[in-house]
């Protein structure tokens, strides 16, 4: 896209937004994520003045979350900005640690993990820890290494399947593309640095119905070669140039990088860009009951993980545990990458807390100090979960049926899909119990596969007892979501419930 072009449809969007009627008006907006020191543009949602009075404000903040974090690594930033603006420290698995009760902090690896933790005013070596584990990636189609696909006049871009997406809903949605690229700099280093284009890029267009009579029987199509964006046509595209990245991807497609990130096209060396819906995430339905979104899994359990502890963060000068969160990526494949769950991301950090001086004082070098404090601890594994389907209900197990609103779920699967088990249960029930949180169960029906998640792994990995929860939504791994906006504080609340009595309910649960 030439500047040119780039210019009259930024102004088009200022002009549209400044003549819409006051009730479609915007006003609840983040700031763009970015690393590379250019103030971006502000995001908005949809959210009207009677929403922003009807609904919870943790809805509205989670809006805000979800429009600033179209991948996972606009996520982890999203989540470091909050964290630092908390007063949180940043560190480095790089470099020693040297921490202080009371101390609050977190590190991020590869740019699309997180950890955040905070150090109780009691805590010693030993004591165990009050964790809990999130991811933020979410199914999706990635621009593959080489993207340049020509096809009778129009410019494609080639994309890999990323997850186990519903990829019929991807057909006829305006997308675009965000995520990170590697740019030289002037002293000839590479930086790590957040790309998002926010205009309607791409498209996969559906066959018509003239053409195929059959689409409202059976949709199907080949996830190949039917599965394509189409960046432009032929006949407006410039295809001069010969920069190393133009052999592998559309010329068109690198000048609008090139453009967003203000660089010469030469100096854009690799990138990893996912494909996200430009339509904002809302508040909907009748009584502005509902979010409809993209990516709430997960980004609705990283978002609750994410602000129990920042809500709780000053109120741990009393607590002996320390509390951690853990932010992964690469749930949705498996989780066996550097910085998934599958990875030492989780064990190698909770061996160094154990083995850090806090306070200046050197730790016991007794061996068995961190195998006290898995002994001691308890992850929640948080990950959304199932809400029962008006339209489907027989696929449901009659006495497992969770409804948006009435509480986060408990998930329990007899053959270990999920890590929930009667003793951690029964701690997080009594937990709710005594901050009267409502909470749900969930159990797949006998004759239906089961999904799982980071809890057995980390379980099995650690040792570490686990519970496996998550917020009720609809349409999952679909490209546009449905949750309740009740559920935002539900899940809030549960979580900072577990960071501040897990320590004094577990000493009333006798398991050997």
């Amino acid at each position: 896209m030439t500047g040119c072009a780039s210019q009259l449809w930024r102004r088009f969007q200022r002009v549209s937004l400044k003549t819409r009627p006051r009730s479609l008006q915007t006003n609840v907006s983040t700031l763009v994520p970015s690393t590379h020191g250019i103030e971006k543009k502000r995001f908005h949602s949809t959210t009207t003045e009677q929403q922003q009075q009807q609904t919870p404000a943790e809805a509205l903040d989670f809006i805000q979350f979800l429009n600033a974090s179209p991948s996972p690594f606009h996520a982890v930033h999203e989540a470091s900005q909050r964290l630092e603006n908390a007063g949180f420290e940043k560190i480095s698995e790089r470099s020693a640690w040297q921490l202080k009760r009371k101390g609050k902090y977190y590190f991020t690896r590869n740019g699309s993990s997180l950890v955040a933790f905070v150090v109780g005013g009691k805590y010693s070596p030993g004591n165990g820890f009050s964790i809990v584990g999130a991811h933020t990636d979410s199914p999706c189609l990635k621009v593959k290494p080489i993207s340049k696909k020509d096809k009778v006049g129009y410019l494609e871009v080639g994309v890999q399947l990323y997850g186990g997406g519903i990829w019929h809903t991807w057909f006829d949605r305006d997308l675009s593309v965000a995520g990170r690229v590697m740019v030289e700099k002037s002293d000839g280093t590479f930086q790590h640095t957040l790309a998002r284009i926010e205009k309607p890029l791409l498209r996969v267009p559906t066959l018509a119905i003239h053409l195929d009579g059959s689409v409202n029987e059976a949709f199907k199509f080949n996830k190949e070669n039917h599965l394509v964006p189409v960046l432009a046509t032929a006949v407006k595209s410039s295809l001069n140039g010969a920069s190393d990245q133009e052999t592998k991807h559309h010329r068109a497609l690198l000048d609008i990088l090139s453009e967003e990130l203000e660089v010469e096209l030469d100096k854009i060396h690799d990138f990893e860009l996912c494909l996200y819906d430009t339509q904002l995430a809302t508040i909907g339905g009748a009584y502005d009951e509902f979010i409809f979104s993209a990516r709430l899994d997960n980004l609705g359990m990283s978002y609750c993980s994410l602000m129990a502890l920042l809500n709780t963060a000053n109120q741990a000068s009393e607590d002996t545990h320390i509390r951690v969160v853990s932010l992964f990526d690469n749930e949705e494949i498996g989780s066996t990458t550097a910085h998934g769950a599958n990875s030492n991301l989780l064990p190698s950090t909770l061996k160094r807390l154990v083995a850090s001086k806090i306070d200046g004082k050197e730790p016991s070098n007794s061996k068995s100090t961190f195998e006290l404090a898995m002994r001691n601890s308890m992850l929640v594994s948080a990950d959304m979960a199932h809400a029962v389907h008006p339209n489907y209900v027989e696929k449901y197990e009659e006495n497992h049926r969770p409804a948006m609103h009435k509480g986060t779920v408990i998930k329990i699967n007899a053959n270990q899909r999920y890590a929930t088990t009667a003793p951690t249960a029964l701690i997080l029930r009594e937990i709710a119990r005594r901050r009267n949180i409502p909470i749900q169960e969930f159990v797949v029906r006998n004759d239906s596969s089961c999904g799982s998640t980071i809890g057995p792994m980390l379980s099995a990995k650690l040792g570490l007892r686990t519970i496996d929860v998550g917020n009720p939504q609809l349409s999952m791994h679909s490209i546009r979501e449905i949750g309740g906006v009740d559920d935002v504080p539900n899940g809030i609340r549960l979580l900072e419930a577990f960071f501040e009595l897990f320590p004094t309910v577990d000493q009333q649960v006798v398991v050997d």
